[in-house]
């Protein structure tokens, strides 16, 4: 019983660490920046307590990914020649407190309780930004501003993006959620999308909460309207299929798969380069992709200033601080960040941390891509049934990747959160496939303890 509830209270705080992380906007709307931060750092004191009392067997300081230190390390490093070095101070130590989050988080669940605790968060967002349209569309029945900003003197003009609902619920959206934002929202939507639709398809949830958890995220991606979105969507479905054709093909006939897959990606590639008016024409948005090819412009000629080291790391951009002040603004409203992580990381760590960065990328969907192709074994015995709750880490990655061509967001908060987490623990795990066996569907309270804490195994169902 003792070992069930701190099972729970770890579940729990992994819940609350995902809710923060991926609906930062809306915690912010509700309690203040002082008041985030305050739960941030409780949060991050909790985790570090956890990780202590936990002490997971298998963790060693030397064994996270190489890439991970060196971005982290030059990210640091570059305070001593950022033009803004409080600023700076400030983005690296939320850089740090994050990746500590995704590393306590990595070493205290399993597989299966990450895909639950996310699972969880995900409907806490989702179902709360529903009931806040609706309670927006028939109570108030006008746009709400956000809580942080001030609101416009009487007469002036108004961004769309003061907002934190528009009251577009009833008129087919784009709604923004209690994220504010109908971008973020969105990929919320999609993540939930994966994560609800692989916990249906394993058995992990009861039919009728399944298909209505997946009927509400998918009611998210069409009423955010997000062009980004539905491509990630797209991405994510041909990385399915490539992974279940792979299943199919076994490890020693995938030569076909591979050449299927360059040609689609370069096929992907020339379609944005050369047909990207047509592509975003079907989609509904303009071929600038909604200004952010003028804000790429100048993060460029910023960038090739400073090329090889940049500006300094800032996370989030300094509104107030320079060169940021005076960089861009939509709408009368200063631009947060470039809107595109890989140029985001070119500008603030230069050419050196963009090749710190690309292998954090490219090595966690190498291993989550084997994870889930290849047959789960235990030891040297036969390989076991494959598992569907093996998918959704290369799904999740692969959309992740996507929306970082039009949005910073893998850099910070939720997203980053994620690619640590998924990035730490593939490469621990990546010896031991027989973690993928699909978990049983198993009530809060009889959560097993993970191998790295007890003798005990996970018990496993053949499908």
């Amino acid at each position: 019983m003792a070992e069930s509830r701190t099972r729970l209270g770890v579940s729990a705080y992994a819940i609350c660490v995902f809710v923060l992380a991926l609906g930062s906007t809306g915690v912010r709307n509700l309690v203040g920046w002082w008041g985030f931060l305050g739960i941030a750092a409780v949060l991050t004191a909790i985790g570090v307590v956890i990780f202590i009392r936990e002490k997971p067997a298998r963790f060693r300081w030397y064994r996270l990914p190489a890439p991970l230190y060196w971005f982290l390390l030059l990210a640091i490093a570059s305070i001593a020649w950022s033009q803004y070095r409080f600023e700076s101070l400030l983005g690296v130590v939320a850089q740090l407190a994050t990746t500590l989050l995704a590393v306590v988080l990595a070493f205290v669940l399993t597989w299966h309780e990450v895909l639950r605790t996310l699972g969880t968060a995900l409907r806490w967002i989702i179902g709360v930004s529903f009931l806040f349209e609706l309670w927006v569309s028939i109570f108030v029945r006008e746009p709400v501003f956000q809580n942080f900003i001030e609101r416009p003197a009487e007469g002036e003009k108004i961004s769309k993006l003061l907002y934190w609902s528009r009251d577009l619920l009833f008129a087919g959206g784009p709604i923004q959620g209690i994220v504010a934002s109908s971008v973020l929202f969105g990929f919320i939507g999609l993540l939930g999308l994966i994560v609800f639709g692989i916990q249906l398809r394993a058995g992990l949830v009861g039919r009728f909460t399944g298909w209505f958890w997946v009927f509400l995220a998918t009611a998210t991606i069409l009423l955010t309207r997000g062009a980004t979105v539905w491509v990630a969507l797209a991405a994510v479905l041909v990385a399915l299929a490539l992974a279940l054709w792979a299943r199919r093909l076994g490890p020693e006939r995938r030569v076909p798969l591979y050449a299927v897959g360059v040609t689609l990606l370069a096929a992907a590639i020339g379609l944005v380069l050369f047909a990207r008016d047509f592509v975003f024409g079907l989609l509904g948005k303009s071929g600038d992709m909604t200004g952010r090819l003028e804000t790429w412009h100048k993060v460029i000629e910023l960038a090739e200033q400073r090329p090889w080291f940049g500006w300094g790391w800032v996370s989030y951009w300094a509104p107030w601080a320079e060169p940021f002040a005076s960089l861009d603004t939509k709408a009368g409203i200063p631009v947060m960040s470039a809107h595109n992580a890989w140029l985001d990381v070119w500008f603030q760590l230069g050419i050196v941390g963009v090749l710190a960065f690309a292998p954090l990328v490219l090595l966690t969907t190498w291993r989550v891509w084997f994870r889930a192709v290849d047959p789960p074994r235990r030891g040297f015995g036969p390989a076991l049934p494959y598992a569907t709750s093996a998918l959704w880490p290369l799904l999740v990655v692969v959309a992740l990747v996507i929306q970082s061509l039009t949005e910073s967001r893998l850099l910070i908060e939720g997203n980053w959160l994620l690619l640590v987490l998924i990035a730490v623990k593939s490469r621990y795990d990546f010896q031991l496939p027989s973690l993928d066996a699909e978990p049983t569907k198993l009530p809060w309270r009889q959560i097993p303890i993970p191998q790295s804490h007890s003798a005990r195994t996970t018990p496993t169902k053949t499908r």
